[in-house]
């Protein structure tokens, strides 16, 4: 049976991980007096690759802001790419997986919270007060508009 294909070839991340670490550890070694070591340009596009594929998992699939999670996975990946440890795995792509998936959940979470705040202050705004209904009294559909709004938001 011939080998699968996958979207990011673990062996070369590995090889390409190892060599930032090692990079990395001689700058800290330096004491930050080298220049700090940049993330080789196939790395990066493992990180973006992940994060895209995995922002098409059907748990993140359809959410407005899917391209800020992306983002988010990505710049998580940037700056914690010098913890990945070659000696305790060899697994780079399920270590940088985990990563995006909890960039995920965070700006899912900040994205709900910010839901809530929206829903309280237009819950807590009279919309009476900002539309004058008497110009409107007598166009019932805009004032069944109205009323489907303020229930909405009553919930």
């Amino acid at each position: 049976m011939a080998e699968k294909n996958h979207y990011v070839n673990n062996e070369e991340f590995l090889i390409e991980m190892t060599e930032y670490r090692n990079d990395y550890l001689k700058y800290v070694d330096s004491h930050k007096t080298l220049t700090k070591p940049k993330i080789s340009e196939s790395v990066a596009l493992s990180f973006i690759k992940i994060a895209t594929n995995l922002s098409n998992k059907a748990n993140f699939r359809n959410y407005t802001y899917k391209d800020e999670m992306i983002l988010d996975g990505i710049e998580n990946c940037v700056a914690y790419a010098h913890n990945f440890n070659p000696e305790k795995s060899t697994n780079p792509f399920s270590y940088f997986t985990q990563i995006i998936y909890y960039a995920f959940v965070r700006r899912i979470q900040k994205e709900n919270k910010q839901t809530d705040i929206k829903r309280s202050l237009i819950r807590n705004l009279d919309i009476t007060e900002l539309i004058n209904l008497k110009e409107t009294e007598d166009i019932p559909e805009v004032r069944e508009y109205f009323e489907i709004i303020k229930d909405y938001f009553e919930k």
